[in-house]
């Protein structure tokens, strides 16, 4: 995979290299007012090192570690793919399924897929099943206490409930999955009192084609998870360079920040 810097909200940055996600925004020094950039690893990141459990074992010895690889590579670029064209029907736009959205590995844009016109075409059906009223899509929750930030697919009320919904085209919920959704909940002040539940996209068990999952709050599980991340990955920085913000070449003003 080759690197991804992505804007997201709030001026914090998003930095996707191999297998490590940071995210990245400046922080201000309460007492002295001076400007640091703070670095935290990504929820999926973190979750990654959770148990994966008897079944994850089967299929991969099923599978094999090449053929293993490749799957899931390919589910991780079809994903994005899918979340990218949810984000913009939330958005209002109208999503063709001739348009092109960007392959995670190849970091090229692709026709989307008739699996993932299979998938957007289930998020529509339960749309307009559900009728959610959308709060917020793709905000990023950043937990400077603890040390962890991710993006949440969608905030959003149904029957006037608040809920934090996790977007999926898997068959299966994983551990992980629900570690991720119960982070999210505890990244941010305002989701404090959110219900957490995981959409599977492209299900192929129903005839719904969706599969809409309430899951309960795990985060204490998470932090154990982060603190096997923190054993496993304690030397793990990400490697810094200093540019300037704006650049003129008389009285060249350098506010800086740190990107990878």
């Amino acid at each position: 995979m080759q690197k991804i810097i992505k804007e997201m909200n709030d001026g914090i940055i998003q930095i996707t290299v191999a297998d490590e996600r940071w995210y990245v925004k400046n922080v201000i020094d309460k007492k002295d007012k001076k400007v640091s950039t703070l670095f935290v690893p990504s929820v999926t990141w973190i979750t990654s090192y959770y148990p994966k459990g008897i079944a994850y074992f089967k299929w991969l010895a099923n599978h094999g570690w090449d053929e293993s690889e490749s799957i899931k590579n390919e589910a991780g670029d079809k994903g994005s793919k899918v979340h990218y064209a949810i984000e913009d029907l939330l958005k209002g736009q109208t999503v063709k399924m001739t348009d092109k959205y960007i392959n995670g590995t190849s970091g090229e844009p692709e026709e989307l897929t008739l699996d993932e016109w299979n998938c957007i075409v289930s998020f529509s059906s339960w749309y307009k099943e559900v009728k959610p009223e959308v709060v917020s899509t793709e905000i990023t929750v950043f937990n400077d206490d603890i040390g962890y930030a991710g993006t949440v697919d969608l905030v959003c009320k149904i029957d006037g409930k608040p809920f934090i919904v996790d977007f999926k085209t898997s068959q299966y919920i994983w551990p992980s999955h629900e570690l991720q959704i119960s982070a999210y909940k505890h990244g941010d002040v305002n989701l404090k009192d959110c219900k957490l539940a995981i959409l599977q996209v492209g299900y192929q068990r129903n005839k719904k084609n969706f599969k809409f999952t309430e899951i309960e709050d795990k985060f204490d599980l998470f932090l154990s998870a982060k603190k096997i991340w923190q054993n496993e990955c304690e030397n793990v920085e990400p490697k810094k360079r200093d540019y300037p913000m704006e650049l003129k070449l008389v009285d060249t003003k350098e506010e800086k920040t740190i990107i990878k």
